[in-house]
């Protein structure tokens, strides 16, 4: 009998293994520490958004399916956005959405709540790790994503704080790392227009 549980508990987690060999997980600033701010009309928002979308098509080229964000404002809602955008297109590619409270937006600007609430609406599963705010709830979160996930896209301006501590985390534990660096330099449309052609 014991052996047989054993048996069975090596396979669930060779199952989960496998699953976390296939999961990209996200970590990245809030929107007050980018350089646009809340300002997505911005060309250097416009350009971020561009790379990281890139980055995630090429994790789906090489056979990601499973995206994990931790939803907070800026990077993580962005990251969202642009996988549910590319499920239209890649079929089979799920959204995980790992909250750390309940109750996480009910501080932010009223158009952000309803953005957060639409990309909960959407996603293939909600994780709260928390019913109510606690101390350490964002940073359970981070380990959460990073524990289960085999590659980060953090979106990284060299700086102290969460998404730093989160990488430093995922490097400990053997994750593949893609950083992108925000844009700082004011772009014209048209500058714009002929890096993103450049690229294509």
């Amino acid at each position: 009998m014991f052996s047989l549980f054993k048996k069975a508990k090596n396979e669930i987690k060779e199952i989960i293994d496998d699953m976390n060999l296939y999961t990209c997980c996200f970590t990245g600033h809030r929107s007050q520490k980018l350089p646009w701010k809340f300002n997505e009309v911005d060309n250097r928002y416009k350009l971020t958004r561009y790379k990281v979308k890139m980055e995630i098509v090429n994790a789906i080229n090489r056979g990601y399916r499973y995206f994990i964000t931790g939803m907070a404002l800026g990077f993580d809602m962005m990251c969202a956005e642009i996988v549910l955008e590319l499920k239209k297109t890649y079929k089979g590619i799920k959204l995980e959405c790992a909250v750390p409270c309940k109750g996480q937006e009910l501080k932010w600007p009223e158009k952000e709540q309803k953005r957060y609430k639409s990309i909960l609406k959407q996603a293939d599963k909600i994780r709260c790790v928390y019913d109510k705010y606690v101390d350490g709830c964002m940073k359970e979160r981070n380990q959460y994503m990073v524990n289960n996930s085999s590659l980060l896209i953090a979106l990284f301006n060299g700086l102290l704080g969460g998404t730093k501590q989160t990488i430093d985390y995922a490097k400990a534990q053997g994750l593949e790392i893609i950083t992108v660096s925000p844009v700082k330099e004011v772009l014209s449309d048209e500058e714009l227009n002929e890096i993103i052609k450049g690229n294509k």
